[in-house]
């Protein structure tokens, strides 16, 4: 399936704008056509070509991107011509590659293009969501509120991804600092009993020598074992980078315990977030599913809303849609039906991520509140374990020497 961005008039008059999905240009005119739009513009949407381009934006580039798109916004309601804004915009940001993007917007706009048109063109930097929420401000007019709106969901979650990022920094250290103890423990203390018992042999008790056996391994092949993790890495990565497999490996992660329940409240409020921000800003239903699919990270659950967009497209409602593929919790589908039913889909579906991003921080602290303990007393039972098996070997040293 190909995306196309298009415009059109409909039967009133109004103009409209947004993207389709289809399998050619003239399948995609056709559908507008039967849909009763009178298509002014339809065009391949650049994004879709730079998908498998560039690597994602790190955090300090989708937060410099985020307050840029904010000031954009203030400068257009203040009445600041799109060039300038965007001049204006880029003259204040800092970080020389974020800089050169907006310089590249405002030369576009200058040369005639859209700003969503320009967006798009710009890789990876801005998200589908970005220019899709920009286009549908060109076609009602209201740019600056659009733009206002984008910043808003593009700063929500990034918020979100540092209270995760910050809440998992304790647990992490604490794995670190457990596995450099018991590293410590197996290449530099075990090792200055070895002369000590060497003369034990098989005379020592099991413990002990599991425990030499264990730091000798280490020792000799410590660095192929890390060599043969690399490449098992490096493998499990370009394994999963196959759909299929992808597919199958975060199926599999949704039913994790705990684990799973985080990812879909994640994911799910994701969805939720980024559908009722297109929903607002006048991206159409069928249209504003298939952008919103892009932006999740779980292949499952992508697959799963490409499926949606095409029952959307067929005259299927949204809801009953999500529950055909059993994907969301009841509490999501209780909250679209609800948007549906009352005709505020929108406004819904940003109460339902407001729930889903309280519900996935209190189910982050209960798993850190988990993890926490269990590394400890696992650290603490390793670490014990190698000193009593060196305590008793040294207690029991005059019975092994009396030993016949």
């Amino acid at each position: 399936m190909t995306t196309f961005r298009y415009r059109a008039v409909t039967a009133q008059g109004a103009t409209r704008a947004g993207m389709i999905e289809d399998g050619s240009w003239s399948l995609a005119l056709d559908r507008l056509r039967r849909s009763g739009l009178t298509p002014i513009e339809v065009t391949e949407a650049p994004a879709a070509r730079a998908a498998s381009g560039p690597v994602r934006p790190n955090a300090a580039a989708r937060r410099v991107v985020a307050n840029a798109i904010s000031e954009l916004a203030v400068l257009l309601g203040a009445g600041l011509t799109l060039d300038r804004a965007l001049a204006v915009a880029a003259d204040n940001i800092a970080r020389p590659a974020e800089k050169a993007a907006f310089i590249a917007l405002g030369q576009r706009v200058k040369e005639g293009a859209t700003l969503s048109r320009a967006m798009a063109e710009a890789g990876n930097l801005f998200p589908p969501l970005a220019w899709a929420m920009a286009e549908a401000g060109e076609a009602n007019g209201r740019l600056d509120e659009a733009l206002a709106k984008l910043a808003e969901t593009l700063e929500r979650g990034e918020s979100l991804r540092q209270t995760i990022g910050a809440a998992m920094v304790y647990p992490i250290m604490l794995l670190i600092v457990a596995a450099l103890v018991i590293l410590t423990m197996l290449l530099w203390v075990i090792p200055q009993f070895e002369g000590l018992f060497s003369d034990a042999g098989a005379k020592l008790p099991m413990a002990t020598r599991i425990v030499m056996g264990a730091s000798h391994a280490v020792r000799s092949y410590g660095l192929i074992g890390v060599a043969v993790l690399a490449a098992a890495g490096f493998v499990a990565n370009a394994w999963l980078r196959r759909p299929s497999i992808r597919a199958g490996f975060d199926r599999w992660v949704l039913r994790l315990p705990r684990i799973g329940t985080l990812v879909t409240a994640m994911e799910v409020g994701r969805f939720a977030r980024v559908l009722g921000s297109l929903v607002e800003g006048g991206v159409p239903l069928p249209d504003a599913v298939a952008i919103t699919r892009r932006t999740l990270g779980n292949a499952h659950l992508s697959s799963a809303i490409g499926r949606v967009a095409t029952r959307l497209k067929q005259g299927a409602g949204l809801t009953a849609s999500l529950a055909a593929e059993d994907i969301f919790p009841n509490m999501a589908l209780s909250f679209i039906r609800t948007g549906e039913e009352t005709a505020r889909l929108g406004p819904m579906l940003g109460r339902l991520a407001d729930a889903l991003d309280r519900e996935i921080r209190i189910g982050v602290e209960q798993l850190i509140a988990i993890l926490t303990p269990l590394i400890t007393v696992a650290m603490g039972a390793i670490v014990g374990g190698v000193i009593a098996s060196i305590m008793t070997a040294i207690l029991g040293f005059n019975d092994l020497a009396l030993a016949p």
